[in-house]
């Protein structure tokens, strides 16, 4: 699945995100998802979460 809906996301799962910094490059970062940040209920570029070690980024696949 991908990230741009946000009832498919919550607290737990783990997912790939692309940090601000790697958004260039599309680099993932994996992580398990600790806060939702995005209030819509779509977002194109991905819902945009903090993971359990504190980093922000926008969600590009749901892995479990």
């Amino acid at each position: 699945m991908n990230g741009q809906v946000r009832a498919d996301i919550r607290p737990g799962l783990q997912v790939d995100i692309v940090l601000k910094q790697d958004q260039a490059t599309g680099k993932l970062t994996h992580g398990t998802v600790k806060d939702i940040l995005t209030n819509s209920p779509r977002h194109p570029h991905g819902i945009k979460v903090r993971l359990a070690d504190g980093q922000v980024g926008r969600v590009k696949n749901i892995t479990g």
